[in-house]
Order: structure tokens, then C-alpha cells, then sequence
């Protein structure tokens, strides 16, 4: 069995690391605290949530679990709709469907299938807003009034203030705040969007949750993961391989787990350094077509000021006249505007800290891609 998963729900023993986060998000759960999870994308935070949530299940909390990702929402009837599936999802006995959609009311949902995961597929039709406000109010009122405490992770959460024609951050506030027996978990990868969401005196969620950010995994707890790992499904890797997968993934967790995956895959006994860099230029190949897809919507400009980046790997200072003059990017101002256009896309990823604000790729596969340009 391949340890090293790519999907957010992994089994205990194929988790790595994470022992704080996990201890301190049950403590907040368990004391009655709402928690804003803030992360950058793709470094494990759905991961944490799941395995949070078996945390609480292996202790026989008494607490049912739903978890939401509305990163594809665009309005306020997709927030509903995926909502609506993530509660069903739950429910197997035939009558507690039928109570849930009893729940709602007059509003007639329609259920369907999705041909390819199978999961349930809910739409509305809703011929005003009244509707549409009864129907969010309706299934956040069911969850309250479930027998047991509930939990509900809303994934990428900065996405409500994206929505046209509504302000769902403060209706949502609204139909949150009576709530007695729904805590949520407010995540999101929007860094600065996020805690402004619950730190700023005039957000309606101001101070309704305890901000809480993760960083990547150590990168001493990864190398010694990834070793025992292979060394449990009796196989082996060689130190030097380690430190180069961590070095080339920036011990970003998604992506060092992609790349310990193929390695594992590829070899029957012991990983060497050969093998990690055959894996490496597979992904990358394989790769290449989207890649080369995303130059498509980018200027001439916005592409070099990308491919600059990836060739220093983190950039500290982007409007210098070092870094503009070796890469022949132009005036501090036209930096400026390139690298706030990129950090919109999210192609760019800002990372502060007490020193400063540095920048990197925000894909590293496609960083190190373009290292190749």
C-alpha cells in the first residue's frame, strides 16, 4: 500500500505530523470556541480538519461532523445547494431524509445524483430573496436542532465575500449568532482576507472565532515521516533523497506528498536520489500541457515577472533594481503592478513575517517548471 496519500481524509497512521495543531483546534472544539482556520492552499488544512474530526470520533465525543467546501460557490444559491449536499451526505436512514427535507419546508428541493462520485446533488429554485434567506436560515436551524453538538467546517470561507447581490457574510452572521448547538470551523486560504474577517471592528463575524494559522510541516518531523513510512511498507529511501524531495517540494505539504507517492511507486526496494529525480521530471512533464495552458491568460510582462521568480525561488525585495535589472523587468512601479495582478491570480504567494514580506511561486511544481524557461 502506497502510504503517502493525496486525498484530505488519511488515516491516522499516514498523517504526519500536525500534533499541536490537532491538540489545540480539539481543545478550542471541545471548550465551545468557533475557530477561523487560515492557511495557504494546499498546505494540508482540510487534511488537519479531517483528521480533527476523527480525533473527536475516536474519543466518542458526542458530536456530529459536516464539512463544506464552497470554493466553487459564486452566489448565494450555490453556498445553499452545497450546504444542502453536505448535510445529506450525512444521513443514511431513509427517514432522516426525509425529516431533513421536511426541514425546509414549502422550498421543494430537488435531489439528483452526481454521475461520477455518486454523491447527492441538491438544487433549489428560489422565486425571491425571501426564499433564498428562509431556505439558509432552515438548514442551519436543523443543525441546531440535532440531538447531538455539531461541527461545521465551511472550507474556503472568504469565498461568501465574493458573492454579487448579497451581503452573505453578515446574513450569515445573522442566522449564526442565535445559534446553541452549532460550532463552525471558518477556513480559508485568503490569508489576509480571512483574519480581517474576524479581527476587523467593522466585520460582522469580529471577534466570533479564534483565529488560528498553520504554517508548513518541520521539515526535521517530515524527513523522519517519510522515512519511517517507507521503512513500514519494508521498503527504504537514502537521506540525501529525503533532503532533496523536502528541498525541491519547499516541505509544502501537498506537494512533497505528490512527489513521495510517485517516488514510492517507482521503486520496488531502496529510493536514491536517481529516482527522486525520475519522479520529479515525470510530474513535470506531465504537467507541461497545463502549464503552458495558464501563459495563455497572462501578458508577455506578467509571465517574465514570473519565470524571474522561480528562478530565485523566494524573491524579498521584487521592485529592487538587483532583481528588475537582471531579469529586465522595468521601472519599481511596473513590478509593483505585475506582482499585485500575479498575487490576484494567486500565481504569486505572499509570505509575511517580523523581517518582511517575501515572495514565491504559489504552485511549486509550477515554479520549479519555470525554473527551466
Amino acid at each position: 500500500m502506497n502510504p503517502f496519500f493525496l486525498t484530505p481524509h488519511t488515516p491516522a497512521q499516514y498523517f504526519c505530523d500536525r500534533e499541536k495543531e490537532t491538540e489545540d483546534l480539539v481543545n478550542y472544539l471541545e471548550n465551545g470556541s468557533n475557530v477561523a482556520l487560515i492557511s495557504p492552499r494546499r498546505y494540508g488544512k482540510t487534511g488537519l480538519i479531517y483528521h480533527v474530526f476523527d480525533v473527536l470520533q475516536a474519543k466518542k465525543a458526542k458530536v456530529e461532523l459536516y464539512y463544506v467546501d464552497i470554493y466553487s460557490s459564486r452566489n448565494a444559491d450555490d453556498f445553499i445547494a452545497l450546504l444542502a449536499e453536505a448535510i445529506s451526505r450525512t444521513l443514511k436512514k431513509e427517514s432522516a431524509i426525509k425529516n431533513f427535507f421536511k426541514a425546509l419546508g414549502s422550498l421543494r428541493p430537488v435531489l439528483s445524483q452526481d454521475p461520477l462520485s455518486g454523491n447527492p446533488q441538491i438544487s433549489f429554485t428560489f422565486q425571491t430573496d425571501a426564499e433564498r434567506r428562509y431556505s439558509l436560515k432552515a438548514l442551519l436551524d436543523y443543525l441546531d436542532s440535532r440531538p447531538q453538538k455539531v461541527i461545521l467546517a465551511i472550507d474556503e470561507f472568504q469565498q461568501v465575500r465574493e458573492y454579487e447581490g448579497v451581503s452573505m457574510e453578515a446574513l450569515l452572521r445573522t442566522y449564526i449568532q442565535p445559534l446553541k448547538n452549532v460550532q463552525f470551523i471558518f477556513s480559508g486560504s485568503k490569508k489576509h482576507m480571512i483574519a480581517e474577517m474576524f479581527t476587523a471592528e467593522h466585520s460582522p463575524f469580529y471577534e466570533s472565532a479564534s483565529v488560528y494559522s498553520i504554517d508548513k510541516i518541520n521539515r526535521q518531523s517530515y524527513a523522519e515521516f517519510i522515512d519511517r513510512q517507507f521503512k513500514e511498507q519494508k521498503k527504504s529511501i537514502s537521506a540525501e533523497a529525503i533532503d532533496y524531495i523536502l528541498e525541491w517540494t519547499r516541505c509544502h505539504t501537498y506537494y512533497t506528498q505528490m512527489l513521495c507517492n510517485r517516488v514510492f511507486q517507482l521503486v520496488k526496494k531502496e529510493a536514491t536520489m536517481v529516482d527522486v529525480l525520475v519522479a520529479a521530471d515525470t510530474i513535470l512533464r506531465e504537467y507541461t500541457d497545463t502549464f503552458l495552458e495558464r501563459r495563455n491568460y497572462l501578458t508577455v510582462k506578467q509571465w517574465d515577472f514570473l519565470i524571474a521568480v522561480a528562478k530565485e525561488d523566494t524573491v524579498t525585495e521584487p521592485t529592487s533594481s538587483a532583481f528588475l535589472q537582471k531579469y529586465h523587468l522595468g521601472a519599481p512601479s511596473t513590478a509593483t503592478r505585475l506582482m499585485n495582478s500575479l498575487l490576484e491570480k494567486e500565481l504569486l504567494l505572499e509570505t509575511k513575517t517580523l523581517a518582511g514580506s517575501s515572495y514565491c511561486v504559489y504552485n511549486v511544481f509550477f515554479s520549479r517548471w519555470l525554473e527551466g524557461m
